[in-house]
């Protein structure tokens, strides 16, 4: 009997020596994740402010600045997917799912390689005005750059795990400037259980890449919206129903999505990069017509918290980044899903909120506060990760006024698709891709 004391003692004394060293790399994980998402942003920035350009230069061109601009699109399109093909196929895509795969030991971890690729996949991509979002990539990058660090460090793969995990909240954390989302987000979507070691990996790596990218990006919340007061218990009943219909919406929304993939799926016998262009020469043409509706969506989403979009309008620019997200995503490029649904929930949200202030004129309804929390709504019904949308809303708006609507919101915006027997999207997405590895390893034969 007297063994045993001493074997827990040795593993008591192994597990504070394992958390102490991943209490030492998370940081440092973090700190490189943060710096290489601080220059994503910035570059991707720069990007969208040279499409502008070029576009509107374009324009005074006629008919030969369209084909120029929808050839430029296309090429860069083809080449972000060609670029994933030829060097890192898991860089396809949001990677988020990958990162799921990778910590539950369905994937190998992403290697080193892959972040070049993600990185100049993600610019030319994006910024050519696919419908896509930065997060995807700066949380695959970030697992990969945390794990790479585990294994310098010589770490097990228990620990290498964590700072896989870690890496991918500060990934979130930097592309959106919310360090308590990236933790969350870790916790809730990543892992789904409460792990101490993960959850303090999570929020040291978290903290970090903050810190240092508020360096380059500065501290200020992502989008500027306006002092929104606190909404009374009688108005609760006006966002459960904005949350019932954000929830059916997001159903509807990865049933599009996995249809739009579906269909590129049966062109299979076309290269990659041949499908790649011709998205990208629809992008283009797009974007030549309407140049503030492609691309990430940031500035969409702003100009919706500041209610500058009619009623007559909102529904077609909703139908549009609706079916514009979808085919984005099939290009098989780097881009994530979380920006260009906040679009959609933004839109929505502000929708629902016109038209319930146009039938209770008394009692005063605010519109933006319907964007708000249609954002974290819309979030729940398509991720069906409720408490990392009521975060990264919270602090990408500083609304934190909304927090009791939202969670109203979010509880029928969750209920909706689970009573529709709707799966979140990266389950969906993350089942796609084990499928379709299967099916070529079976074709290898």
């Amino acid at each position: 009997m007297k063994p045993r004391p001493k074997l827990a003692a040795a593993d008591r004394g192994a597990r504070f020596g394992s958390l102490l060293v991943l209490a030492v790399l998370a940081p440092i994980a973090g700190a490189a994740s943060g710096l290489v998402g601080a220059l994503f942003r910035l570059t991707l920035a720069e990007a969208d402010r040279l499409r502008g350009v070029l576009i509107a230069s374009a324009q005074q061109r006629g008919f030969a600045g369209l084909l120029m601009v929808m050839g430029g699109c296309a090429a860069a399109v083809a080449v972000a997917a060609w670029l994933v093909r030829r060097f890192s196929p898991y860089a396809s895509g949001s990677g988020i799912p990958h990162v799921e795969a990778a910590l539950s030991e369905e994937a190998p971890a992403g290697p080193p390689s892959l972040i070049p690729v993600k990185f100049a996949g993600g610019v030319l991509a994006i910024g050519s005005g696919l419908a896509l979002g930065r997060e995807g990539p700066s949380v695959q990058m970030g697992a990969a750059i945390a794990y790479a660090v585990g294994a310098a460090a010589r770490r097990n793969w228990p620990d290498c795990r964590v700072l896989l995990a870690a890496g991918a909240g500060a990934g979130l954390a930097t592309a959106f400037n919310a360090p308590i989302a990236g933790a969350v987000f870790v916790l809730e979507e990543l892992v789904r259980r409460f792990e101490a070691h993960i959850a303090i990996a999570a929020l040291g790596a978290s903290a970090a890449a903050i810190a240092v990218a508020r360096a380059f990006l500065g501290d200020a919340p992502d989008f500027t919206v306006k002092s929104l007061a606190y909404a009374g218990v009688q108005m609760w009943p006006f966002f459960v129903m904005l949350g019932a219909a954000a929830g059916l919406a997001g159903a509807l929304y990865n049933i599009a999505l996995l249809q739009t993939l579906a269909a590129a799926d049966w062109l299979g016998r076309w290269p990659v990069e041949i499908r790649a262009a011709i998205i990208g020469t629809a992008v283009g043409g797009l974007a030549w017509f309407i140049p503030g509706m492609v691309g990430g969506g940031d500035d969409i989403t702003q100009r919706t918290l500041a209610g500058g979009a009619s009623l007559m309008i909102l529904p077609l620019a909703f139908l549009l980044r609706f079916g514009l997200g979808a085919i984005s995503y099939a290009a098989a490029t780097p881009g994530g899903l979380f920006a260009p649904i906040l679009v959609l929930g933004a839109q929505l949200g502000l929708f629902c909120g016109i038209l319930c202030g146009l039938a209770f004129p008394s009692l005063d309804l605010d519109p933006t506060s319907f964007a708000v929390v249609g954002m974290a709504a819309f979030f729940t019904g398509v991720v069906q990760s409720p408490i990392t949308g009521i975060v990264l809303v919270i602090e990408m708006t500083e609304s934190f006024t909304l927090l009791l609507p939202m969670i109203a919101a979010c509880f029928a915006a969750m209920l909706v698709p689970n009573l529709l027997g709707g799966a979140p999207i990266y389950d969906s997405l993350r089942r796609r891709a084990t499928r379709t590895a299967d099916a070529r390893a079976e074709n290898t034969r």
